[in-house]
C-alpha cells in the first residue's frame, strides 16, 4: 500500500506546513509517556476563503488510551463542533486503520466528516502502511502524505525501527573522563559526570521501553536502575510523579549471581532476569532458588562462545526476545564488557557518551571491552550525529556506520 501513497504526495502550502509544525510540537508531548505506541500529534483546522483555523487539537498522551485524533476530534466538539465537517486533519502518521486497544482513527476521521487528511508519514507498522490513508480515499475523503516527513520520523525512530527491522532501536550510554576512563582502579565512579549529565541520562531513561545493564554493574553499584523523577529537572512540570512510567530493567546474570536483597528488588517495577541455560544447577538446586518479588520474571536464554571462547549470553537472542514484547527503544546502561560485546556484535544503533574535563590517568578502568578486534580494520566506524555540552560535560552522539 506504500507504493500506491507515494504518488499522493503534492506540493504543501506554508500554512500545511505551519499547522503540521505544531502537530510535530504536541506529539512532543508524548515523549516519555507513549511506549510501546508512537508519538502522534493531531491538528484539526477549518478553512474559510483560503484562511486557516484550528478547530481542534490533540495528541496520543498514553498506551491504551485515546490516539491524537479522538482527541482533537473531542477538543473540536467542544467550542467548533459546527466546523469538524469538512475540516482539514493534519496528522503526524497516518491514521490507524485496525482495531488494536482503541478503535482505528482512520474511521473516527470518516465519522466525522472531515474532507482532508495530510499526514507527515506512512506508517511503517504492516498493520496500517498505507491501507489507513486508503480507507480516507475509499469514503471519499482527500489524502497526501509526507508534509515534514524527516520531523515526524525522528519523533519515532525506536517505533520505526521496531517495525520495519523487527528489533529494537539500541542506544548505549557510556560516560568516562576524557581520558576514556570509567573508574579509578578502585572501582570508585561517582561522580565522574557533572548533575546535568546525570540528569540527562534519567531522560534518556524516561524514554526508554527497558534499560539492559549485567550483574556485574547491579551487584558493584547496588544500582536501581529506575527512572528517579526528582532528577527529572524541569521536566518535573510536564511529567506529575504519578504518571511515571519506568521502563523494563533487564539484566544479564549467566551465572545466577543476582540476590533479592540487592536495591534492584527495592523498586515494584517490572524486572527481567536473564539467565543462561543451567538447568542442571537449577534442577539439583530448587530447594535454594531464590525467591523473587512478584514484579520479578525469568528467562533463560542460550549461551554462545565469545571471541575468547567463553560461553556467554546469545545477545541477538536477547533482542529478538524483546523486540517480540514489542519494546522498541533499549537502552544500555552497564559496564565495560558487556556494553563492549554489545558493540563488537553490532548490536548498538547508537551511542551517547558523556565525557567529563577530569583525567584519571593510566590504571583508571576502560571505556568498553572489545577482545575481538585486534586490528584497526576490524575498528568500529562512527558518524557523529550531535556533540553538545551538557552542564560542564561534552555530550557526544553518533551511529555505527554499519547500521546507520
Amino acid at each position: 500500500m506504500v507504493a500506491a501513497v507515494e504518488n499522493n504526495k503534492q506540493d504543501f502550502t506554508d500554512q500545511d506546513r505551519r499547522f503540521m509544525s505544531e502537530a510535530i510540537e504536541l506529539a512532543k508531548k508524548g515523549h516519555f509517556t507513549t511506549s510501546p505506541n508512537p508519538r502522534v500529534g493531531c491538528v484539526l483546522v477549518s478553512y474559510h476563503q483560503g484562511v486557516g483555523k484550528v478547530i481542534g487539537a490533540g495528541y496520543h498522551q498514553k498506551a491504551g488510551q485515546g490516539h491524537a485524533e479522538v482527541h482533537a476530534l473531542a477538543a473540536a466538539k467542544i467550542k467548533h463542533a459546527d466546523l469538524i465537517k469538512g475540516a482539514t486533519a493534519y496528522v503526524t502518521l497516518e491514521p490507524c486503520s485496525h482495531f488494536g486497544r482503541t478503535p482505528p482513527c482512520a474511521q473516527a476521521l470518516i465519522d466525522a466528516k472531515v474532507s482532508h487528511v495530510i499526514a507527515a508519514m506512512v506508517d511503517p507498522d504492516q498493520r496500517v502502511s498505507g491501507n489507513g490513508l486508503a480507507m480516507l480515499e475509499k469514503a471519499g475523503i482527500k489524502t497526501q502524505s509526507g508534509l515534514l516527513e524527516q520531523s515526524a520520523r525522528a519523533l519515532n525512530v525506536g517505533f520505526i525501527h521496531h517495525r520495519v527491522n523487527k528489533l529494537a532501536f539500541v542506544r548505549c550510554k557510556l560516560a568516562a573522563s576524557l581520558d576514556g576512563k570509567t573508574a579509578m582502579a578502585s572501582g570508585e565512579s561517582k561522580w565522574i559526570t557533572s548533575s546535568e549529565a546525570r540528569q540527562d541520562v534519567q531522560r534518556l531513561r524516561a524514554q526508554s521501553c527497558a534499560i539492559i545493564s549485567g550483574a556485574d554493574a547491579i551487584i558493584f553499584d547496588n544500582a536501581k536502575m529506575t527512572v528517579r523523577w526528582s532528577e527529572l529537572g524541569e521536566l518535573k512540570n510536564s511529567y506529575p510523579e504519578d504518571t511515571l512510567r519506568q521502563p523494563l530493567r533487564v539484566v544479564i546474570d549467566s551465572q545466577n549471581r543476582l540476590t533479592p536483597d540487592l536495591a534492584l528488588f527495592q523498586s515494584d517495577s517490572p524486572i527481567l532476569i536473564i539467565n543462561g541455560n543451567m538447568e542442571n544447577k537449577l534442577e539439583s538446586n530448587l530447594e535454594n532458588l531464590p525467591k523473587w518479588p512478584h514484579f520479578v520474571e525469568q528467562v533463560q536464554l542460550p549461551l554462545v562462545k565469545n571471541a575468547q571462547g567463553h560461553l556467554k549470553i546469545d545477545l541477538k537472542a536477547l533482542l529478538v526476545l524483546l523486540a517480540k514484547r514489542e519494546l522498541n527503544d533499549i537502552l544500555i546502561e552497564s559496564g565495560a564488557q558487556l556494553s563492549g560485546a554489545f558493540i563488537e556484535q553490532d548490536l548498538v544503533n547508537e551511542l551517547i557518551l558523556y565525557q567529563a574535563p577530569k583525567l584519571m590517568g593510566s590504571d583508571g578502568k576502560s571505556l568498553v571491552a572489545m577482545p575481538g578486534i585486534t586490528q584497526l580494520g576490524q575498528a568500529k566506524a562512527l558518524t557523529i550525529s550531535d556533540i553538545r555540552m551538557v552542564g560542564v560535560d561534552i555530550r557526544i552522539t553518533s551511529q555505527l556506520i554499519s547500521l546507520v
